[in-house]
Parts: structure tokens; C-alpha cells; sequence
């Protein structure tokens, strides 16, 4: 923990009711309400202070909610495009940079923006928790608060499917702390879902909740946070790649906050939000005009995840429909969905690293060719301030430059299991 930090000052809000409470702990939901609802951090501190470079992502502190802090965190860095900008013919695009790249002083060895949740989340937590936090991922969020538990001695169950454990690459051994669970060849994230669900429902473990998780929203909005603070005011248009569309929904409110703020400007960013084509729930209910998801066949599902290169947007159950979600933070900002195809793609990750010289992520690429793309189609203004958020990257530089330990699984399960041999292969390890 750094020393002389005070816990954050906060109380949590309905999004549904508007009625305030207090956080007792680990709160997920508003108390005594059934309408499925985010809940939202209403923080004590209206004007955000930023702490220092030397406190990393804990710079933001006055908007995350925090009981500690915990060592090794980087913030996301902002800054002024040339290279892309130029090819594009872009006259203010700013790039919110998350991964591996010394120079631009962006230290996130896990290369991911996972990161930002996993700092802000393993914060939230007492340190006299004596459960076993449980985090479902698709590869990156495993990776990200892997290290982070790691580092810090915090107990940890991941489910990830078998497919995607390839991700979980460190620069260093884990603290046995950590454990793997894995769901069968063929999964996918919402099987792992489905696994951390069921882990969740046995005594000791506990759900880290996805977006419902304060927390974890506000650690992702720290990439706006890093943008309007850099810039000086709010963009006209925020571009990002969503699986969940957590991070955007995360956008949306530090939005919010900075509008509060005063100091930034009062317009709302155009949230332009893309998948990787042909696995689109998101895209294709935006465009039915539909809050709720579309009926999409589980067989049909786990064919498209195999076909996309970004496997880390797959998510079939994304936080859309509920009350706070994805749907009303693109209404509310005006803002759309978008998709492009792994050719895009691999072309704009192709140019990213030509015009400014690093690798980025798939789902980064994603963002960056639909940026591309409306842009060519004529629906963006040349001289408008957007921010593009790069999720992910310099993996391939840090790969090259570290050795690399991966993490083996604990426990192997079928892709449905039931809940007694969850219980029952749990209580064989030991923590």
C-alpha cells in the first residue's frame, strides 16, 4: 500500500431509483431493488485532483473507489497523434495509449487495459477479506489481475476457456495465490462465465462481479480520465472495440463526472463503439433498434468466436439491456455501433504500427479500422478532437524483450458442468 493514502470518500447510486447508499463492503446491487440496474461510485470530490506520475493508475484516485492501493500500476498515457493522424489526414486525433511502451512512458506489462480494472478492483477490496476472489475472463482480465494478485497476496480463482489460456503469459512465476480453472476445447468466455457463476455459489468464493463492479467500471474510465486531463477538454468523438461494452459504459460516466467537473467543457462524447465481424450481438440489436439482445443461437455463437481474431470481444451476454448499460450510454451520448472485419483489421494494425511505431492488440486494430472507416465513408469530420482508446498493446516488443512463465490449469472442466463437482473439485485446492 502507498503510504499516507486515505480511502476514497464515496456512496454508491441506483441507477434505476436514483436513491444513495452507502457501500457496505463489496455491494454489487442497490439493497431491496429488483429491476435489473447499475449501480454508480457518487464520489465526495466533484473536482478531480490528479496525485502524480509516481502514483500510476492511483493518480485518479479522487474517482475510484479505493480502501488501499496497491504497488505497480501505470496509468494509461494520452497523446497527440502525428504519424496515424497524418496518414488519416486527421488534424486532432489523440491516442489513449494502455501497454508496453517505455518511451511513451506507459508501463503496463501485462499490455493490456485490464490492468485499470484489476488495480481499481483489488483496491475496493478489505484487506481482512478472507475469500477467494473469482474472475471470468477471455484472456486478458485473467492476465491483468493474475499479476496483480500475484503481486499482492490476494487469492484467485480464474475460469477461462481452455482455447485462450495461451494468453496468460507473465514476465515472472505466480504467487500460488493464483489458480486456473478451464473450461473445455471448443468454450468460449461465456462458458467460462458460466463456471465462475457456479464457483461464486460455493462458500468461500467470491464474484468479482463484471460491470456491476463500481470498481472495475472506474478503473476503465481512467483512459478518459488520462485523455481529458492531457487535452484540456472533452473529445467530440471516443472510438474503442467492445466485447461487453463495460469499458464504454465506463466512458460514458467518466464523461459525466468531467461535465460535473467544470472545468472541461459540457459536451458528451460520441461513443463509437465497434466488434470484430461476423461475432456482432452488440451491433446487430443497435441496429434493430432493440434495448434487448437478439436471440443468437449458442452453436452459431462459438462458430463466429472461432472465426474472429479478437476473441476478447466474444462476450454473448454484454451488459446492453440493463438499466445504466451500453444501450442508454449510446443514447445518451449519441453515439453508434460499428464493426469491422478481421481484413480491416490486420490492415489497420498494419498501419498503426507503420505510422506509430508499435504493435497493437486485435481489438485495438478493431477500433482503429473503424475509425477508418468512417472516416473514408465521410461521416467524420477531419477536424473534429477524437479520442482513440488502445486497449492493448506492445505485447510483441515485450515478449521479445522478456522471457515468459505461463500459468498451468488447476482444474479442467467439461463445458457445462454441474454445480456439486464444482464444489467438489474446489475443495481440493488449497490456497
Amino acid at each position: 500500500m502507498q503510504s499516507g493514502f486515505t480511502p476514497t470518500q464515496y456512496k454508491l447510486q441506483s441507477l434505476a431509483t436514483g436513491k444513495i447508499f452507502e457501500d457496505n463492503g463489496w455491494m454489487l446491487d442497490a439493497p431491496g431493488e429488483d429491476k435489473p440496474a447499475l449501480i454508480r461510485a457518487i464520489y465526495e470530490r466533484q473536482q478531480l485532483h490528479l496525485r502524480g506520475d509516481d502514483t500510476g493508475l492511483y493518480t485518479f484516485s479522487d474517482w475510484l473507489p479505493l480502501k488501499r492501493t496497491l504497488e505497480g500500476s501505470s496509468a494509461p498515457v494520452t497523446y497527440k497523434s502525428e504519424g496515424l493522424a497524418a496518414a488519416l489526414g486527421l488534424k486532432n486525433l489523440w491516442i489513449t495509449f494502455s501497454g508496453y511502451w517505455p518511451e511513451k512512458g506507459a508501463g503496463m506489462t501485462t499490455c493490456s487495459f485490464k490492468e485499470t480494472e484489476a488495480y481499481s478492483v483489488c483496491g475496493r477490496m478489505d484487506p481482512a477479506l478472507k475469500q477467494v476472489l473469482v474472475v471470468a475472463s477471455a484472456g486478458n482480465t485473467a492476465r491483468a489481475f493474475a499479476k496483480v494478485c500475484s503481486e499482492n497476496n490476494i487469492p484467485l480463482l480464474l475460469c477461462v476457456p481452455h482455447d485462450y489460456i495461451n494468453a496468460l503469459w507473465f514476465e515472472k512465476p505466480l504467487n500460488p495465490c493464483v489458480k486456473l480453472a478451464v473450461t473445455a476445447h471448443g468454450s468460449d468466455y461465456f462458458d467460462a462465465i458460466y463456471l465462475s457463476n457456479l464457483a461464486t455459489q460455493c462458500e468461500g468464493f467470491l464474484a468479482e462481479g463484471g460491470a456491476k463492479n463500481v470498481a472495475r467500471r472506474d478503473g476503465m474510465g481512467t483512459t478518459v480520465l488520462s485523455a481529458v486531463t492531457t487535452i484540456g477538454q472533452i473529445p467530440e468523438y471516443y472510438f474503442q472495440a467492445v466485447g461487453s461494452g463495460t469499458g464504454a459504459i465506463a466512458a460514458w460516466e467518466a464523461n459525466l463526472r468531467l461535465i460535473a467537473d467544470g472545468r472541461f467543457g459540457s459536451n458528451k462524447m460520441k461513443l463509437m463503439v465497434s466488434q470484430n465481424a461476423p461475432f456482432q450481438p452488440i451491433y446487430d440489436a443497435w441496429k434493430a433498434g432493440s434495448r434487448a439482445m437478439l436471440p443468437y443461437d449458442d452453436d452459431l455463437a462459438r462458430e463466429h468466436v472461432t472465426e474472429i481474431d479478437s476473441k476478447v470481444l466474444s462476450n454473448r451476454r454484454p451488459p446492453y439491456p440493463i438499466t445504466g448499460g451500453l444501450y442508454d450510454a449510446l443514447k445518451d451520448s449519441g453515439g453508434d455501433v460499428l464493426k469491422a472485419t478481421n481484413r480491416e483489421a490486420r490492415s489497420a494494425k498494419e498501419l498503426f504500427l507503420e505510422t506509430e511505431g508499435i504493435d497493437i492488440y486485435s481489438a485495438a486494430a478493431i477500433a482503429t479500422a473503424s475509425l477508418v472507416n468512417e472516416l473514408n465513408a465521410g461521416r467524420l469530420n477531419p477536424e473534429a478532437l477524437i479520442m482513440l482508446n488502445i486497449t492493448g498493446a506492445g505485447e510483441e516488443r515485450f515478449k521479445r524483450e522478456h522471457s515468459l512463465f505461463y500459468l498451468e490449469p488447476s482444474l479442467l472442466f467439461d463445458i457445462t458442468p454441474g454445480l456439486d463437482e464444482v464444489k467438489q473439485k474446489l475443495t481440493t485446492i488449497k490456497w
